[in-house]
């Protein structure tokens, strides 16, 4: 067998992929020089002005393309199964049945609400979609299975990822302004972070601002919502592959449930067990990081500004809109599930 082909690939695709991975220093930097500035937000910014200045774009666009749109894929699929080790099925049922039905309740219309503003501003493709999936569950993870799940090229979620990046470090800020002005009790304000905010990560940062009764109660119901990450995931696959068998040359059907998705449950499955330390699941958290900052590097490098101009300013409009409509939501429940 002649592995000429493949050690040509290989060659190809490692200096995008060494790019990446360096990426991930800078943007750690610049999270320790503003603390404000999430790492993955960095990331993104990062990889946009690699894309766009000159001289670098040029090497971006040509010897590291390869590379790049391996990390892009790849290392955000295999952040989305570590993630899987952060929820625990356990901690979840903790909430009790009438919590976790209010939970699915406010998932299913703040997807509903946003997927349907964002139709109402007239977002292209499968923005509404992606964007939809990423306020209303668990942020970038979501928006990345979701485009597995529809087939929809890595390039087109950069939209979605960059406003769900933006609204959520919004939210780092503008969240305890806003519990403080409503004086809200501290478990209060950690379930509706939990319930509002997108990513882990950004949870994480806006509850620990009031101490760890907020921290504890916004983790929780921040998981519950990651739970929903694989029927959402599983929904849009058999969607997929009723379109296809419904067109006139159909090719391959898409899977029913991508097989990162799978390796998340099975994930979920060994937390659950609780037979992993905890000093094996904080490096798990650190690893998944690295990878999304890596594979979120590599989505900015893909983006020239000019195409964010294509439905920027009314993609932008529209992921406040349901920012302020998923933010009402979550306060609503935080003060249902306090009484």
């Amino acid at each position: 067998m002649n592995s000429t082909p493949l050690r040509r690939k290989s060659t190809a695709v490692l200096p995008g992929l060494l790019t990446s991975a360096a990426a991930v220093l800078p943007a750690y930097l610049l999270h320790w020089l503003f603390p404000w500035l999430p790492v993955l937000t960095a990331a993104v910014v990062l990889g946009l002005l690699a894309a766009n200045l000159p001289g670098i774009s040029a090497a971006v666009t040509g010897p590291l393309k390869p590379g790049l749109s391996v990390a892009a894929k790849t290392l955000m699929r295999a952040g989305i199964v570590l993630l899987g080790l952060k929820v625990s099925l356990v901690d979840i049922a903790g909430l009790g049945g009438p919590a976790l039905l209010l939970i699915v309740v406010l998932v299913a219309a703040a997807f509903a609400g946003t997927y349907l503003i964002c139709r109402a501003f007239r977002l292209p493709g499968e923005e509404p979609l992606l964007i939809a999936s990423g306020f209303s569950i668990c942020g970038v993870s979501a928006v990345g299975a979701m485009a597995a799940a529809r087939r929809v090229r890595h390039e087109d979620t950069v939209v979605p990822i960059a406003l769900v990046t933006l609204c959520g470090t919004l939210a780092i800020g503008v969240l305890p302004l806003l519990a403080s002005l409503l004086d809200l009790p501290a478990e209060t304000f950690g379930i509706w972070a939990g319930a509002s905010v997108h990513d882990v990560g950004q949870v994480v940062a806006t509850a620990q601002t009031a101490g760890t009764a907020a921290l504890a109660a916004a983790v929780v119901v921040k998981l519950a919502r990651v739970v929903l990450l694989a029927p959402l995931a599983a929904g849009a696959g058999l969607l997929g592959r009723r379109a296809a068998r419904g067109e006139e040359t159909p090719g391959k059907l898409p899977p029913l449930v991508p097989l990162f998705v799978l390796g998340f449950l099975v994930l979920i499955v060994v937390r659950t067990t609780g037979v992993l330390p905890g000093s094996v699941l904080a490096v798990a958290a650190e690893v998944q990081e690295v990878l999304f900052a890596a594979s979120l590097f590599a989505l900015g490098a893909g983006v020239r500004f000019r195409m964010l101009f294509v439905s920027g300013a009314r993609a932008l409009a529209a992921a406040l809109v349901s920012w302020f409509l998923i933010g009402a939501l979550g306060l609503a429940l935080a003060l249902l599930l306090s009484r």
